[in-house]
């Protein structure tokens, strides 16, 4: 079995203060996807870039305290590869691959839309790249993509959804790009073991909407069909605080 978190945790220095590492301890996945870190791997120190046994790859965006994606692995990847190969999307450090024997791995973040018209083109625009980007992986071996993907899905994934259909995050083009994406070859599988409303990934801090669980469900993991037979539990630990997000978690199973 493979237990993999992903985890949009606004800041890692900041989380770190916050048990960041007491919760990685104890969590002890094999492998964990951390998007929105808001730093380089030179302005880390020790303690965020060793922790236990894992390994740590970063991704560098270009502008400082901005973006950001990592992965932290028990297991030391045949290959970690920043990008999409675009350099209008690389340049914000969005992407991080890693490959293992058995599937590629995907720590993403991508943009958010609603600052204006010209991020919600570039949001659609990076959309349209990765969908690309991982079905191009798919002729090696599985795909697994997880991280904050902005949007949610249908009306079950918000708490709000007429309230919403006109924000960037649940617009209809956001979300038929969702439908496209699965429509490819991939699985939402946290819906595929847990089909119950008011499941939410994230929270809105001024209004303090996770107290009243007023939240959205546009955190992910997503599976190529290649892995279908491989997947044994998905799930949202909305339990776990420090960050805007809430952990989301995955297992596979490979058998002996």
């Amino acid at each position: 079995m493979i237990h993999l978190a992903s985890w949009n945790v606004n800041g890692i220095r900041a989380i770190s203060k916050k048990g960041f590492v007491e919760w990685m301890m104890e969590e002890r996945s094999d492998i964990i996807c951390i998007q929105e870190t808001k730093a380089r791997r030179e302005q880390l120190k020790n303690d965020i870039t060793e922790i236990g046994d894992y390994h740590s790859y970063f991704s560098t965006p270009e502008r400082k305290g901005y973006s950001g994606v990592a992965i932290y692995s028990m297991e030391e990847p045949l290959d970690v590869r920043e990008g999409m190969g675009v350099e209008r999307f690389d340049l914000e450090g969005r992407v991080l691959t890693a490959e293992y024997p058995e599937f590629f791995l995907m720590s993403v973040y991508f943009p958010n839309g609603k600052a204006s018209k010209e991020r919600l083109r570039y949001k659609m625009d990076f959309y349209d790249a990765f969908m690309e980007f991982a079905n191009g992986h798919r002729k090696e071996k599985g795909v697994v993509v997880c991280g904050d993907v902005n949007t949610a899905h249908r009306e079950i994934d918000l708490a709000r959804p007429k309230e919403n259909s006109k924000v960037s995050g649940f617009l209809p083009e956001e979300r038929s790009w969702i439908d496209d994406f699965l429509g490819s070859g991939f699985i939402d599988t946290f819906r595929k073991f847990d089909a119950s409303p008011e499941r939410y990934s994230w929270w809105d801090l001024k209004t303090r909407a996770r107290e009243r669980n007023v939240g959205w469900r546009i955190d992910y993991f997503f599976a190529s069909m290649e892995l279908r037979s491989k997947l044994a539990n998905a799930g949202i630990d909305d339990q776990v605080l420090g960050s805007d997000h809430c952990p989301i978690w995955l297992e596979l199973e490979f058998g002996d």
